[in-house]
């Protein structure tokens, strides 16, 4: 069975297409199930965040998969095959390995090494789990993954700096007015994104921070925390009218900031700085002349200026990431050998159970210690036998001589 990706990410793709793309938890864990009933997909993660989409499947049959992936992505987007096969990339099997890898590890990322791509993944297989859509290939895979993001962060400086989307997304309004001093601060979401967008204003010498959610009590938590002051939505335009800079990182489906809004919140100079996909801010606030407005696309450009300076770290993590992906190799090969070593432990167990019940009449007069001593005398012999077969069964696995053992052993023990 091949291990297949299908996605779309920011290098690939305009905003415009990525935010037709965008899912939601819901949405994904509907998808995944949905391929999983199919006949042509065994196992499948999605992973969603504003930077990509992608699909990871374990696939039956790899080109009816890569076809029910293709289609399914084309539906969700609404868009036809003509303007969405320029931007999708597809790898497979060790490619496909060392992408998942490699994402995690944050070297596909808008703002290279950035942290929160580690707890995106992890929240993504955990969907996808719920849905019974992972199984032994897919949870191997995304646990190399997860290691590989991890030990990129601890064993090299590719997260030094700017290594989120958060920080850079408030530093780029730094940049923008010259600095943060003395600014009132709209934050439009209060979600994972919004609380690390929300923490580092507070370290901004910022006037005042106003969390703007639907759910006001994510809202006021969120706001005691960074000293604050919090709203819900239906306060977005008094919180507007007051701010210098507002950005916005819902998870919303549609624009909660237009032109009309921003009209009915007061003419004053803005800037809006909007890191959700699909966007916040609609294109018409943009047209106003007392607004600036910067996106993904806008903050992906700056944050070239960071990723250069993290370069030197890449190779590091690349070596990393080929590590990781050659350890999921090695295991998902060793995993080959368990149902024959599970055969083979069945037979033997079954030889011993079938000798004990001949025997039961000659060890009636042993009270309960002597007969725990000959079971333990016995599974010990059989755990002893067996252990060094088993061995070199998963050690051998993928290669001639395991192929050779593996047949000796079955035929030996007539094992199917």
């Amino acid at each position: 069975m091949s291990v297949l990706v299908l996605g779309v990410n920011h290098r690939s793709a305009p905003i415009e297409v990525l935010e037709r793309l965008a899912l939601d938890d819901a949405s994904a864990a509907k998808l995944v199930h949905g391929l999983i009933t199919s006949d042509v997909v065994r196992e499948a993660v999605v992973l969603s965040t504003c930077n990509r989409t992608e699909v990871y499947a374990v696939a039956e049959r790899f080109h009816g998969a890569h076809g029910a992936l293709h289609d399914t992505l084309c539906d969700i987007s609404g868009l036809g095959r003509a303007e969405l096969d320029g931007h999708f990339y597809s790898f497979h099997d060790e490619a496909a390995v060392e992408h998942a890898c490699a994402v995690a590890a944050g070297l596909e990322s808008l703002v290279v090494g950035e942290s929160e791509i580690l707890g995106q993944v992890r929240h993504a297989v955990d969907v996808a789990r719920a849905e019974g859509a992972v199984r032994s290939t897919l949870e191997l895979l995304f646990r190399r993954a997860i290691a590989a993001g991890k030990r990129a962060r601890t064993e090299t400086g590719i997260a030094r700096g700017t290594a989120s989307i958060s920080h850079a997304a408030v530093e780029l309004a730094a940049d923008n007015l010259g600095g943060l001093s003395g600014c009132r601060v709209a934050v439009v979401g209060a979600g994972t994104m919004g609380e690390q967008i929300a923490v580092a204003l507070a370290d901004a010498d910022v006037d005042s921070i106003t969390v703007v959610n639907r759910s006001r009590h994510r809202a006021d938590s969120l706001a005691a925390r960074v000293g604050g002051s919090a709203s819900g939505l239906d306060g977005l335009i008094d919180a507007l009218a007051d701010a210098d800079v507002v950005l916005t990182c819902t998870g919303a489906p549609s624009t909660l900031i237009d032109r009309a809004m921003v009209n009915a919140a007061g003419q004053r100079q803005r800037l809006f700085i909007d890191v959700s996909v699909p966007r916040d801010v609609a294109n018409d606030v943009a047209d106003d002349d007392a607004s600036t407005v910067i996106d993904l696309g806008d903050l992906d450009r700056w944050a070239a200026v960071g990723r250069d300076r993290r370069l030197g770290e890449v190779d590091a993590v690349r070596a990393i990431v080929a590590e990781e992906a050659d350890r999921f190799s090695r295991e998902r090969i060793a995993m080959q050998a368990t149902p024959l070593i599970t055969s083979l432990r069945r037979r033997v167990e079954d030889v011993r159970d079938a000798e004990w019940d001949r025997h039961a009449a000659r060890l009636a007069d042993l009270d309960e210690a002597q007969l725990d001593a000959v079971r333990s005398l016995v599974n010990g012999v059989v755990n002893k036998v067996l252990h060094e077969p088993s061995v070199r069964l998963r050690a051998d696995a993928g290669t001639p001589r395991g192929e050779r053992n593996a047949a000796a052993v079955a035929d030996l023990f007539d094992l199917e």
